[in-house]
């Protein structure tokens, strides 16, 4: 699939991988709208690419549904998405007192991370099933979702946070294989340890240290590199069902 001329959404594409993939696909020629809460970022990331920002709440199907509608008004049909919305705060089963996580904070992770990547690429889907082909192989459009090492992987602390990516790798099968009569290819990508605002936050040392568990290269992953995968997912027709591990070798520790 050519992403030049195409329309594209990107969640979380106010900063971080969803940023960087904003940029690459409207470097690339299309035509995009980025989905985010942080409305500041999002604006300025929009202008400074040319593309189009909605506030957006995954995890609301109205928000989501108007948001697409309001995009494919201005842009026409979007062909690829991205869905890097999330987010990764840390939640033990039992704190030092030994008091359970609350189930609303387990809860919460669920939603926005796997309730709220599913109801983006179900309203996308719907919106894309029946448009015209844009090659002799049927192609309609590409979902990109993101899961992450931690849903193989996952460390003390994460059991709210692997689950949730575990539920996003789990189902890039089985979406992929409904939505391929209809052409409309699914991949996940499960990035390592990777820059982002959130590890911009800490020290150099601290970020320098969690670079060096990473296999090769021993550093931090660069968003523009998630991009670079995105790119690549969306160029190779046979890449479908897949969930693909951008890590650098690494395989987390318990802790």
């Amino acid at each position: 699939m050519d992403i030049n001329g195409l329309a594209a959404i990107v969640t979380g594409g106010a900063s971080g991988l969803g940023a960087a993939t904003a940029e690459m696909l409207s470097a690339r020629g299309a035509k995009v709208a980025l989905f985010d809460l942080n409305a500041a970022a999002g604006e300025a990331k929009a202008a400074e690419i040319g593309g189009l920002f909605k506030t957006v709440d995954v995890t609301d199907e109205a928000s989501v549904s108007d948001a697409i509608a309001q995009a494919e008004a201005v842009h026409g049909k979007a062909r690829i998405l991205v869905n890097c919305a999330g987010i990764a705060p840390p939640a033990k089963v039992l704190s030092r007192d030994g008091s359970p996580l609350p189930l609303a904070d387990f809860a919460k992770i669920i939603n926005i991370n796997l309730i709220g990547t599913f109801n983006v690429l179900s309203k996308f889907a719907a919106r894309i099933f029946d448009a015209e082909p844009l090659d002799a192989d049927g192609a309609r459009g590409v979902i990109v979702n993101t899961a992450s090492v931690a849903a193989f992987d996952g460390q003390i602390g994460q059991p709210a946070y692997a689950a949730s990516k575990g539920g996003v790798a789990a189902m890039a099968l089985p979406i992929a294989r409904e939505l391929a009569r209809f052409g409309i290819r699914v991949n996940t990508i499960a990035p390592g340890i990777f820059w982002t605002p959130m590890l911009a936050s800490l020290p150099q040392d601290a970020q320098d240290s969690l670079g060096q568990q990473v296999p090769f290269p021993s550093r931090l992953g660069q968003p523009a590199e998630y991009a670079k995968l995105v790119e690549a997912i969306v160029g190779n027709s046979m890449l479908n069902g897949e969930v693909i591990r951008l890590d650098g070798a690494i395989r987390m520790a318990p802790r």
